[in-house]
């Protein structure tokens, strides 16, 4: 059982909040991990009633989970619901969420800012002045944190004047995700991939978060970020970090992110020339997605007219140590792509002497594919002597697929992080200098682009990105995994 909480969510009727974590704090619920005194607040600066909020809440939670909704665990989850009309920048509103709190001090206070960053500071300012930040109070602050190092810095040092940094939760949900934990698990829980995890044994690495969708109602926001910082310096990092860390001295959270921060800091860095020949930029055209014909990126709402954002960026990483040196890391994210996929794929070198007839040398080495979405499992492709007579290999797939291997419903990436936030467990949450070791290898790259005036490449929407992307990893006679 959690201990009694209250959670504040501001930003309670925004796109994550009614999509992602107010399902999420349901499923929590109806999972048996609300005591009876824990209360959920959705904060917002829409005027609503409490009655109204629950009632608006049902809808999107019943439209997210569809069959998974359960009119009995709703009416208790209901129960245990509360709503607070709050502008960020208005004290008086502060006081009347105060008074919501009263007697309340001895519980854990998550307060949870589902908004824009620019409020971060805000919300964290009035939080303190009106003592709503106690020695059990939690912040989660959701990405993207600022748009570069510099801002970043700041509502860092901002949030860090009312929590000390063992109560801020920096959040990227892809480390929620069961496959990632299993990665984890596959490494540092056996001893048949230590051996092989390093130079000699692997020829590249690849991570790969591409999405169907495109800005989705978001441009104002996304044409003011773009891919390299709305997902490469978040989510693609932080798998590359789990990727190639070095094994921690425990599974508690400072050993985790020690290690994680190493891999940050070896992190080679891109700037000038480097920048050009590593990396490519692409802007989506229009298309077909899932079969239907959708606009490119300049015709959505909100993007301006001869926006030069990316939703598309490719990465040519290394990693200055001695596990990796001469390993390439590839790093490829995009909107409007051809499938809804997150995925890492290792690929081994293939044995030292062939005895056997094999298919291309591609084909014939072995592969390790993690997949994030879109579903959650882990493959290793073998080569496997065919039936009949003659010693002919055929690769063949080696599948833990995690829901038919547990026989259990799967936890979602949120559900598992919201009660680890309540727990006070900081291990999947990035640390200050984790953030601030990303922003400085992001922030150059973005520098050069400006510096050289690298503009998007086209891609119709559908396809997998800008042809350039290919090129950048055929000149290591290599080929994304969907190519081969």
């Amino acid at each position: 059982m959690q201990p009694s909480f209250d959670l504040l969510l501001f930003g309670a009727t925004g796109d994550l909040a009614t999509r992602k974590l107010l399902p999420a704090l349901y499923r929590c619920h109806a999972a048996g991990q609300f005591d009876a005194t824990s209360r959920v607040i959705g904060v917002s600066n829409v005027p609503l009633s409490t009655a109204e909020f629950i009632s608006n809440t049902r809808d999107w939670v019943q439209k997210q989970l569809g069959e998974r909704f359960a009119d009995d665990a709703w009416e208790r989850f209901a129960a245990q619901l509360d709503y607070a009309k709050v502008d960020a920048r208005t004290d008086a509103d502060f006081v009347a969420l105060r008074a919501k709190l009263e007697g309340r001090d001895d519980a854990v206070r998550v307060h949870f800012l589902s908004t824009s960053p620019l409020l971060f500071t805000d919300i964290c300012t009035r939080l303190g002045a009106h003592g709503l930040v106690t020695p059990l109070s939690r912040v989660v602050l959701e990405k993207p944190l600022g748009h570069d190092s510099a801002s970043a810095q700041r509502i860092n040092e901002q949030v860090a004047r009312f929590f000390k940094e063992e109560q801020i939760f920096r959040i990227d949900h892809y480390l929620g995700k069961e496959t990632v934990q299993n990665l984890m698990a596959l490494r540092f829980g056996n001893s048949l991939f230590e051996p092989l995890w390093r130079r000699g044994r692997i020829i590249d690495v690849q991570i790969t978060v591409a999405e169907q969708i495109g800005v989705e109602g978001r441009g104002p926001f996304y044409d003011q970020t773009g891919a390299l910082r709305d997902m490469m310096q978040s989510h693609l990092l932080q798998l590359l970090c789990i990727l190639a860390m070095e094994p921690p001295t425990s599974n508690r959270p400072d050993d985790v992110r020690d290690e994680k921060l190493k891999v940050l800091r070896a992190l080679q860095p891109l700037s000038g020339k480097d920048v050009i020949d590593n990396t490519v930029r692409g802007q989506y055209q229009a298309g077909a997605s899932a079969g239907q014909p959708v606009d490119g990126y300049l015709a959505e709402p909100g993007v301006a007219a001869e926006s030069s954002t990316e939703t598309f960026v490719a990465i040519r990483a290394q990693i200055g140590s001695w596990r990796w040196s001469g390993v390439p890391f590839y790093l490829r994210t995009g909107k409007r792509m051809q499938q809804q996929l997150a995925e890492i794929v290792v690929t081994f070198d293939e044995v030292p002497h062939a005895i056997f007839d094999k298919p291309n040398s591609a084909l014939a080495r072995n592969r390790l594919v993690i997949q994030l979405q879109p579903e959650e499992r882990i493959t290793l492709t073998i080569l496997a002597k065919t039936p009949g007579e003659g010693m002919r290999l055929k690769p063949v797939n080696l599948n833990l697929h995690f829901a038919e291997a547990f026989k259990q419903p799967q936890v979602d990436a949120y559900e598992r992080l919201l009660m680890d936030v309540v727990r006070g467990n900081l291990t999947l949450f990035m640390r200050r200098d984790e953030l601030d070791a990303a922003w400085k290898w992001i922030d150059p790259i973005r520098a050069a682009w400006e510096q050289h005036d690298v503009k998007p490449r086209p891609y119709i929407a559908g396809t997998w990105g800008p042809a350039a992307s290919s090129a950048l990893i055929s000149r290591d006679g290599l080929a994304w995994s969907e190519e081969l």
